[in-house]
């Protein structure tokens, strides 16, 4: 079969029409951002923000044309409402308060007028906590996946989100390939590995295919990963964020009813710079911060049992200390944690009777009883 073209795709598209404006998106000028790899498809329409969620089932005709085309394997469309420079963001006020007595899921819009009606996120999940870095490196990645192994373990139905649009790693640490379904043709249906729902970009492109993204198109792929995905009803849905403080993570943090974050980070001082910064970023957008997790803590020589602190050692602790959060325990550098996560059988599963795997189930309890301490917290009644 021959390899599909940009410009084929481009053909395509040239038959899906902007209701508004009568001519097609192509013409318009809408697509940007197009990757085609391997039979794999991924481009942004670009739309005024006014316009953002009414536009929806633009989307869907333009991936179900570029689907049309032979050998198109998948199609990843996302709707781009990028503000024009200088523009004033369509809400009152300076900054985005969280705190202002609306589901985040449910309501984008913050300005004076209508609110605009979008989809709800994720309406059955009852508890969703991104687990981040301030820098990548630190082994987030390999503590979001046990971190919900963990909690799958107690008997809570968990969901992962793979949020690090270019570089998702969960389908090969959790031993998951194929492509979702759409039996609806509206939904994805969210693979399932290790008894918890997994959803990552790296299940719609090849492995080696880069996301050559900007900032908009990821945060509308984000949503869409949470909107247009049938996670059921969930008790705790774990995002592994990607590292950093930038579009994507902001995104998650404004526009995601979060209930916490979870920070990751190794003892090394550079480190734990980074990590302060992505604490202090969800602060700013009043997102509880669960505590903190100091991976690649201490180095146990397999032969003799000596203890080696590679990365220095007890940095987050001290910071979580400082900082007035909670830490919530330390993990080591260990062959067998990396091992079972490269082959897609995480330590949690593959070794549960380890004292690295009662480590990750630790610190899953602890996360958990935070939550549900939270949720049962009920205001004071003061009667003068």
């Amino acid at each position: 079969m021959a390899a599909v073209t940009e410009n084929e795709v481009l053909e395509a598209l040239k038959g899906v029409a902007d209701p508004d404006k009568g001519s097609d998106i192509v013409s318009l000028g809408m697509v940007s951002g197009l990757v085609v790899k391997d039979g794999n498809v991924g481009f942004s329409i670009e739309v005024e923000p006014e316009r953002g969620p009414k536009l929806e089932p633009l989307r869907k005709v333009a991936e179900a044309a570029v689907g049309g085309v032979p050998g198109v394997l998948s199609v990843t469309a996302v709707l781009t409402a990028e503000r024009a420079q200088g523009a004033e963001p369509a809400q009152g006020g300076g900054g985005h308060s969280r705190d202002h007595g609306h589901d985040h899921g449910n309501d984008q819009s913050h300005g004076g007028g209508a609110p605009q009606e979008a989809a709800p996120l994720a309406p059955g999940v009852k508890n969703i906590v991104a687990v981040a870095s301030g820098k990548g490196g630190v082994g987030k990645s390999t503590t979001a996946i046990n971190l919900a192994l963990g909690l799958a373990a107690t008997g809570l139905r968990v969901g992962m989100l793979d949020a690090d649009i270019y570089g998702p790693s969960q389908p090969r640490m959790m031993g998951v390939s194929g492509r979702p379904d759409s039996p609806d043709g509206d939904k994805l249906e969210p693979m399932i590995g290790h008894g918890i729902k997994v959803m990552s970009m790296g299940f719609l492109v090849a492995e080696d295919t880069p996301m050559i993204w900007r900032g908009p198109m990821v945060m509308s792929a984000l949503q869409q990963m949470l909107r247009d995905v049938n996670w059921g009803e969930l008790d705790i849905m774990i995002v592994d964020m990607p590292p950093g403080t930038g579009d994507a993570q902001l995104t998650m943090a404004q526009q995601v009813p979060l209930a916490g974050a979870v920070i990751v980070s190794t003892p090394q001082d550079i480190a734990l710079l980074d990590a302060r910064k992505g604490l202090n970023m969800f602060r700013k957008v009043d997102v509880p911060v669960l505590g903190i997790i100091e991976n690649m803590s201490y180095f146990t020589c397999p032969n003799c049992g000596h203890e080696s602190h590679i990365f220095s050692h007890g940095g987050a602790h001290d910071e979580a200390d400082h900082l007035g959060v909670e830490f919530l325990g330390e993990i080591p550098l260990d062959i067998d944690i990396r091992t079972t996560s490269d082959s897609g059988q995480p330590i949690v599963v593959s070794q549960p009777e380890s004292d690295h795997a009662k480590v990750y189930r630790g610190i899953a309890e602890r996360v958990w009883s935070k939550l549900s301490a939270s949720s049962r917290a009920m205001p004071e009644i003061v009667i003068d």
